[in-house]
């Protein structure tokens, strides 16, 4: 194995594990309420905090994690991650409390932290040109499929043996990297970078980004009705608001703001917003709609989405190389306007006139209107060939922006907007979808109240009718509840359709109209770091 595939395997890896991890455990939150004992928090507040505990230090400490790879070396910042995720998850899998494994949570979500930047940053150093944009294809492509196979692999693990080992198997790919990168990875930094580390700037960073990731995962859970999701939105606003002028300040600034005045730098970073925003709505309003109003299982939904990321497993690489060889912003531009092609095709679902077809008079057995073949499985092709055309080019444009120095940090960041702008725009569209479901319900049923508390209790967007008000429904009220229910959740799934088309179309005329092709930046910008 050479010192560039051995780099490669190494970075790959490290992110894998991260990424995969969410998904796996996942699929193993019912049977660790379950099984778990908990004497503060309760069953469903402690399955939330083991999802997005591990969620929220992971995207708050991102960019502060790309800059110590600047600062103190990529190889020796991902090393001390794999060691902290190997360690943590065997925390993790051995945890005897709910309240534990929420801790040990949120310590291994402070490790994943450390090895998403560094693996780009690695990429960055040991590769140039053609191959490294077929490098960063194969990273795109490789995370990809571990999202894939993480919700199987996770049933596969939490059903023959324990929930334990969704954590238990993340020790031997850990192990593997550590081997790959003690034997193969170069260590280099940012040669620059004297004087003390910018912890101030660490700590205002933190509180930017996990204000507003927290304050959306807990306002949109609570409906938006608890004032602390509020508070914390506000301080995570406030502290973004001032980063950018903290920064102009110090003179070893954690983020450097002269990345800023590279084109495509910030050019990508605004795109990455805007189109992972919609991602959002591909990856999680979609399998809720297709689950809780369509009625399929939720393996069914699982592998609705496989074909069209296929694409991005097995084409990633080749768009990474072409865009290196002819330049990103033709990919960029058509990958989103693809998207957006495929997206819009959800709204053939039908809504107002949608003929619901019982079964023998069981409440709970319809006939789904959607044909998976013909609503589905064409947008999602189209859709998922979008994304396999542009994720890899992307990734190229931003690591080519800025001066190999600076790729720890500049990872970070746009990684960072990765996560952020899903949960904007997730509680955004969330938002939209719940008002326009309730008053889709109040016009269907006039004599509904959306406003009382056991109507909400009995229906809820996207989600299975509870219930006809406050009662159960019998099979004679189907039509006159349980349809108006589903008919104005699919209504309300066609406006999240809408508004995610909306933010990629957008996305891709920011990239045909803000990405250079040349890239002079990279070139202006001085020496890369040396590799010792």
């Amino acid at each position: 194995m050479t010192v560039k595939s051995g780099t490669l395997l190494a970075a790959v890896i490290g992110s894998a594990v991260v990424f995969v991890d969410s998904t796996v455990v996942n699929v193993a939150l019912p049977r660790i309420g379950r099984e778990l004992p908990s004497s503060v928090l309760g069953v469903l507040e402690g399955q939330s905090y083991v999802y997005n505990g591990y969620l929220l230090t992971l995207s708050a400490l991102l960019i502060l994690a790309g800059a110590l790879n600047d600062f103190y070396g990529r190889r020796r910042v991902f090393a001390i991650g794999l060691i902290g995720f190997g360690a943590t998850s065997v925390l993790c899998g051995l945890a005897p409390s709910l309240e534990l494994l929420v801790l040990f949570r949120v310590l291994q979500g402070a490790a994943g932290a450390l090895l998403v930047p560094s693996s780009l940053s690695l990429i960055t150093a040991a590769f140039q040109g053609e191959e490294q944009g077929r490098a960063f294809g194969i990273w795109a492509g490789a995370s990809s499929a571990t999202t894939l196979i993480g919700p199987f692999l996770g049933g596969v693990l939490v059903d023959s043996w324990s929930w334990r080992a969704a954590f238990f198997i993340n020790v031997p790919l850990v192990l593997l990297a550590l081997w790959a990168t003690f034997a193969f990875v170069r260590e280099s930094r940012d040669d620059a970078a004297t004087g003390r580390f910018d912890w101030l700037g660490a700590l205002v960073v933190a509180l930017a980004v996990g204000g507003l990731s927290f304050g959306t995962i807990s306002g949109q859970q609570r409906e938006w009705r608890d004032p602390i999701a509020f508070v914390v939105l506000a301080i995570g606003a406030i502290s973004a608001i001032a980063l950018p002028f903290l920064m102009a300040r110090r003179a070893h600034a954690l983020i450097p703001l002269d990345l800023f005045r590279s084109r495509n730098f910030s050019v990508t970073n605004l795109s990455t917003f805007l189109i992972y925003g919609a991602l959002y709505v591909g990856l999680y309003f979609t399998g809720l709609f297709m689950q809780g109003t369509l009625g399929y299982t939720a393996a069914s939904a699982g592998i609705a989405g496989v074909p069209g990321f296929l694409f991005l497993v097995l084409l990633s690489s080749r768009f990474g190389a072409l865009a290196a060889r002819h330049g990103p912003r033709i990919f960029m531009t058509a990958g989103p306007a693809l998207m957006t092609i495929g997206m819009l095709w959800f709204t053939r679902v039908p809504s107002s006139s949608t003929p619901w077809a019982l079964r023998a008079g069981d409440p709970s057995s319809y006939v789904p209107p959607a044909s998976y073949f013909v609503d589905f499985l064409p947008g999602n092709l189209v859709f998922g060939f979008g994304l396999a055309m542009m994720v890899a080019p992307l990734t190229t444009a931003l690591m080519t922006s800025v001066p190999v120095r600076n790729s720890g940090v500049a990872s970070a960041v746009n990684n960072a907007i990765s996560r952020v702008g899903p949960q904007l725009a997730g509680a955004l569209i969330f938002v939209a979808i719940t008002a326009s479901f309730y008053s889709g319900l109040h016009a269907r049923v006039p004599g509904l109240d959306p406003s009382q508390s056991v109507v909400r209790e009995s229906y809820a967007p996207l989600n299975p009718p509870k219930g006809c008000g406050a009662q159960p429904c019998a099979p004679d009220d189907i039509r006159r509840f349980e349809e108006p229910a589903r008919e104005a959740s699919t209504d309300a799934f066609h406006l999240a359709v809408l508004v995610a088309a909306s933010l990629l179309a957008t996305g891709g005329v920011v990239n045909g109209v803000g990405i250079a092709d040349k890239r002079p930046e990279r070139e202006a910008a001085g020496p890369p770091a040396t590799a010792a």
